[in-house]
């Protein structure tokens, strides 16, 4: 137990820590789109998951502007989201988003990506801390709901780093 002392030397319990900051994980795609949904792919499988009350897992379906209060309400995010980058599907990487240009350009079913929503909530005031779980494709197939093996296969990736990133 910690105690301070208070003036005339008792001694007092300190004040209880206070809980942990909402994070938000937040999993945004098109699930019409196979592989371009994979974050709400991978939001499906945390919600199956137990996570302390601190965490709180949203379905961003395919971003835009309705996302932006989630955005300025949260001092940390995680986001999960498909990139095209050249790299393997099913390549998982991550990294600590600082400016808008950080993150994946649009892939196209949500235009208004992730850039633009960022940028209009660097005009609002300060960005959350955001760290960014991206999962690589390859192609984005129309009208599939399902995801390929290689991106399947990296959900339990996906759900590790993010159990880290929380701690």
């Amino acid at each position: 137990m910690v105690v301070s002392l208070h003036p005339g030397g008792q001694a007092a319990p300190a004040a209880p820590a206070p809980p942990p900051a909402e994070v938000l994980v937040l999993g945004v795609g098109n699930l019409l789109v196979g592989d371009e949904g994979v974050g709400v792919h991978a939001f499906r499988v945390l919600e199956r998951e137990t996570w302390p009350p601190h965490v709180r897992l949203v379905d961003g379906g395919t971003g835009g502007f309705h996302l932006l209060d989630l955005l300025c309400s949260h001092a940390r995010i995680i986001l999960i989201d498909a990139t095209r980058d050249g790299a393997p599907p099913g390549t998982v990487a991550q990294f600590r988003a600082r400016v808008a240009a950080d993150f994946p350009p649009a892939l196209g079913a949500h235009d208004i990506g992730l850039r633009d929503l960022i940028t209009a909530a660097a005009l609002l005031g300060p960005l959350p801390e955001i760290d960014v779980i991206t999962v690589s494709i390859a192609e984005l197939k129309p009208m599939t709901l399902e995801l390929s093996a290689p991106v399947a296969a990296a959900l339990p990736e996906v759900s590790r780093r993010v159990r880290t990133l929380v701690g």
